[in-house]
């Protein structure tokens, strides 16, 4: 068991999958960072200077209002959604990054798709080849047709007059 549960996590693709996943969680760290500390900042700001981190509705009635997230936290239960925006945009900001590298890959794969259905030209070796195949082939129609032409049947030879 342990040889086939070697066996298993070798194979190139469980490999591929596990440095996939360390790098994907590493993009995922970077675009969380780029959505936090730099695009929700702006949006607050346009918005009207809102951090987006402290938007709630405290859902206890030992929550004043105006306290920090963390803070009502502690009091009691809140409906954070100004967390919840925060996750969307850095999921819609990931999965664009996403989609653009799949269809790149997948534009250099239709290259390379295409690219490999062109034969490559014939060397001067397998043209030289080619010709000679081509000769003796003639050359052995030739000889079976004289070989035709010459053979005579039996009966053909009790018909014949001797001069």
């Amino acid at each position: 068991m342990l040889k086939e549960f070697k066996e298993f996590a070798m194979r190139g693709n469980v490999m591929d999958l596990a440095v996939g996943v360390i790098i994907g969680a590493a993009f995922g760290k970077i675009v969380d960072s780029v959505v936090n500390d730099l695009i929700m900042p702006l949006v607050g700001m346009v918005v009207g200077n809102v951090d987006f981190s402290n938007l709630y509705v405290p859902l206890s009635d030992k929550i004043t209002p105006g306290l920090a997230l963390a803070d009502a936290r502690k009091l009691g239960p809140v409906f954070a959604y100004g967390s919840f925006l925060t996750i969307v945009i850095d999921f819609l900001i990931l999965a664009f990054i996403i989609f653009l590298l799949i269809r790149g890959m997948n534009r250099l794969m239709r290259a390379k798709a295409d690219a490999v259905d062109i034969p490559p030209a014939p060397t001067k070796e397998e043209v030289l080849l080619t010709e000679i195949r081509d000769a003796l082939i003639a050359n052995s129609s030739a000889q079976q047709a004289a070989t035709v032409m010459t053979t005579v049947s039996p009966s053909e030879v009790g018909n014949r007059q001797i001069p």
